[in-house]
């Protein structure tokens, strides 16, 4: 009899717990699998001078031929940059950043932008340029995805005159593509990317580099209002708690082997 009742009991509790202890809710959280859609790809096109005709020609075809018709192929933000040149590196050069929504975009613009009838006669005299008088010396095109916590690329929100802002461009290469998974792990599971964030750098994009000339490879962008403003955001990003506990940390040793780094400013007719 007492086996019966304990049975009885149990099945009891049984029977309770199988209702919904917590109300229904809209709510969808968010899955890897989410994320993972929503991460953007990123063309980088580095475009070198030895002129100032070439870069003049090449600002007209950026502005009122190129980022027109892109913006019609759903490209809704162009990022267009000036090199500040300095004593090591005199070559002018310009940096055009391209959100893209997918591999597809990316491999099938050029095609799109030729058959835009409006973009070809706006662009005419660069498109058709003779090879003795070319708009630029050498195109890099560098391939990115974005990183898993900062899958979109951001607006910066600075207030400085546009010629004194600061776009930092880096590249942090690696030694094996193993190092190069840790670094961008750094950034991600480690925290780089909400301290950036904590301190104002106003981070434009972090992408992992899928082609290009120095992989294995990242590539992220940082903004600041001017060079001051810069110079004290660094300062309080190597001093914070949040840096030398990553960087004290062994896993995090030794992936990063050769880094480097760039001064941008946007142009006046950028998006970013």
């Amino acid at each position: 009899m007492k086996t019966i009742k304990l049975l009885l009991l149990l099945l009891t509790v049984a029977l309770a717990s199988c209702g919904n202890p917590k109300p229904e809710t809209t709510a969808t959280p968010e899955t890897p699998e989410t994320v993972q859609d929503e991460r953007e790809f990123y063309q980088l096109k580095i475009y070198s001078f030895s002129s100032e005709d070439q870069i003049a020609a090449t600002d007209n075809y950026l502005k009122n031929a190129f980022i027109p018709a892109v913006k019609k192929q759903g490209i809704d933000k162009v990022g267009v940059f000036k090199f500040r040149t300095n004593e090591t590196d005199t070559v002018q050069k310009t940096y055009v950043l391209l959100p893209l929504k997918g591999l597809q975009q990316f491999t099938e613009l050029d095609n799109k932008l030729l058959e835009d009838e409006e973009y070809t006669a706006a662009g005419n005299a660069y498109i058709n340029s003779n090879y003795d008088n070319p708009p630029y010396d050498r195109i890099q095109s560098i391939l990115m995805r974005s990183f898993h916590d900062m899958p979109k690329m951001k607006t910066p929100n600075l207030d400085s005159p546009r010629s004194e802002r600061v776009y930092e461009l880096r590249s942090y290469e690696s030694a094996t593509e193993k190092y190069y998974r840790n670094k961008v792990d750094m950034f991600n599971a480690g925290g780089e990317i909400p301290l950036f964030d904590r301190l104002g750098f106003n981070a434009v994009f972090y992408g992992e580099v899928l082609s290009g000339a120095n992989m294995p490879n990242l590539m992220y962008m940082t903004t600041h209002n001017d060079m001051a403003t810069r110079e004290k955001n660094w300062e309080a990003f190597v001093n914070a708690p949040e840096w030398k506990e990553l960087i004290a940390m062994p896993k995090y040793e030794n992936n990063v082997s050769h880094a480097d780094i760039w001064f941008l400013y946007p142009t006046e007719y950028s998006d970013y």
